[in-house]
């Protein structure tokens, strides 16, 4: 039986044989490693002060990925490579070009966010060689600064894009071949399980010992990404175990597409759902595209975000209305159902003990349909919903419509379609008069509720009015607001 978790600190190997379930990378760093150029701001994933970048093998390959070290439970980081800012000087201490463009630009001022840019930026640099403006405002969503205004970053971005020294100036680069070797024999073959006291974490080594795991431990708490549960524990302070980490499984990372759809694995983050959606589903991409920041979507797994059954979970409406199927898996073998069948009731889902999340097929759109998702917010990026609304529409040659699937998050106690809206749609012709006479059955279907994201009223009115701007802009009127590079 293995019992330590592995990985690789910037240059040094690392071996922990006690550690608790729900200690995060950021208390590891500060408290017990004494590296703190890694910041703690929100301790919720929100402003990024306490970037750092990831490393893991992937089909063969090494790829780092920008996280908040806030959220990131020690468990889950077994055969990574853990990068901090403390790790990017060159060999004589002189500054990454990332550090120095941030200087020249005048970048940084108070100081405290500085490190966490840095780390974007440097994720960002080591991906894109020449970054457009949309890129690095992507990969600065999740970094939040209240002095510079932003705009010294983005230079410092664009800047450093252009003069790139020799790779063996850059510490990844430098050693990636050694850091690949270093990983694969940190790889672990069984189950890890790490006990102290009543504190227990648990590593499955494969899908099948995941079953097996929660065929003895069915009150086990899950977890791919933490970027809810990480919340959990350093908002509400809550105590967690056993908790087993599968956000390694290579089983539930595969993304399979076939001539109607794609299979997304349990395990699939936001990141790469949106590489393998994007194409396919646009409206779906750019929804992606809004979900927290770009270290959230790099944790965040749309599995997780299914199974969690928050009812403004954003990826459960458009895939309801898209006609998404979900696996479930035990000792038992597979289940698969409707994915609306899964969400029963506030906190509840049809999950049965020892069951987890296996995967999630998404259909393509048919050709002649228009799809659609809106998400509501107080501000556009890095924020929770209020309402999530999507449509899915088909229509024949008499512009009659002849199915429409409707879905909403943030407006019931769970992701929710709206049958009396549907019903009073189908069979009408696609037309404004169409739409006004079915906008009143929204009241039939949902009672939403007040709480501080938004009121019932807003609510409710919101939802009616998705409607009806879906109906605008699959008639062709400039609905939808756009950013002024996209309309310049």
């Amino acid at each position: 039986m293995n019992e330590s978790i592995r990985f690789i600190l910037n240059g040094e190997d690392i071996a922990l044989a006690n550690v608790g379930p729900t200690e995060t990378l950021l208390d590891f760093l500060r408290m017990k490693r004494r590296l703190t150029g890694t910041k703690e701001g929100c301790a919720e994933g929100d402003c990024g002060a306490c970037t750092v970048l990831v490393g893991r093998l992937a089909d063969g390959k090494l790829a780092y990925e920008s996280v908040n070290a806030c959220i990131r439970f020690m468990g889950s980081l077994h055969a990574t490579h853990v990068v901090t800012v403390e790790h990017l000087a060159g060999r004589d201490g002189a500054l990454h070009p990332v550090q120095q463009a941030l200087v020249d630009c005048h970048g940084s001022q108070c100081g405290f966010c500085t490190p966490g840019f840095v780390m974007s930026l440097y994720g960002l640099w080591l991906t894109k060689e020449k970054p457009g403006r949309r890129e690095i405002e992507k990969a600065l969503q999740g970094n939040l600064c209240r002095c510079t205004g932003y705009e010294p970053i983005v230079k410092a971005a664009e800047q450093v894009s252009l003069q790139r020294p020799s790779a063996l100036f850059d510490p990844l680069q430098r050693t990636r071949s050694e850091i690949v070797a270093r990983l694969w024999a940190m790889q672990a073959s069984g189950t890890i399980r790490i006990a102290s006291g009543e504190d227990r974490l648990i590593v499955p080594g494969s899908v099948q010992a995941l079953a097996e795991v929660l065929s003895q431990e069915p009150e086990a708490t899950i977890v791919a990404g933490a970027t809810d549960v990480g919340l959990w524990v350093t908002k509400q302070m809550r105590r967690l175990s056993p908790v087993v980490f599968i956000n390694h499984l290579s089983e539930l990372q595969l993304v399979t597409e076939s001539d109607d759809g794609v299979t997304i694995g349990a395990g699939v983050s936001y990141s790469r759902a949106f590489e393998a959606i994007s194409g396919k589903i646009p409206a779906l991409g750019r929804l992606i595209d809004r979900i927290g920041g770009e270290q959230v979507r790099n944790m965040g797994t749309i599995g997780g975000n299914i199974a969690n059954g928050s009812p403004i979970g954003d990826s459960p409406p458009p895939l309801i209305a898209l006609g998404a199927t979900l696996t479930l898996r035990s000792l038992e073998g597979q289940r698969r159902m409707p994915l609306e069948d899964f969400f029963i009731a506030y906190g509840k889902q049809d999950r049965r003990p020892g069951e987890f999340v296996e995967s999630v097929f998404v259909p393509y759109p048919k050709v002649a349909s228009r799809f659609a998702a809106y998400k509501i917010t107080k501000r556009r990026d890095e924020d929770i919903t209020a309402v999530l609304g999507a449509f899915l529409l088909m229509l024949d040659e008499a512009e009659t419509i002849t199915d429409i699937r409707i879905a909403f998050g943030g407006m019931a106690a769970t992701p929710k379609r709206a049958p009396t809206v549907e019903a009073a749609l189908i069979g009408k012709p696609w037309t404004e008069a169409t739409i006004e006479a079915a906008r009143p059955a929204f009241d039939t279907d949902f009672q939403p509720l007040t709480d501080w994201r938004a009121t019932a009223e807003y609510r409710q009115l919101t939802a009616k009015n998705l409607l009806t701007r879906f109906y605008l802009e699959t008639v062709g009127a400039p609905a939808e607001l756009k950013r002024f590079e996209e309309v310049a």
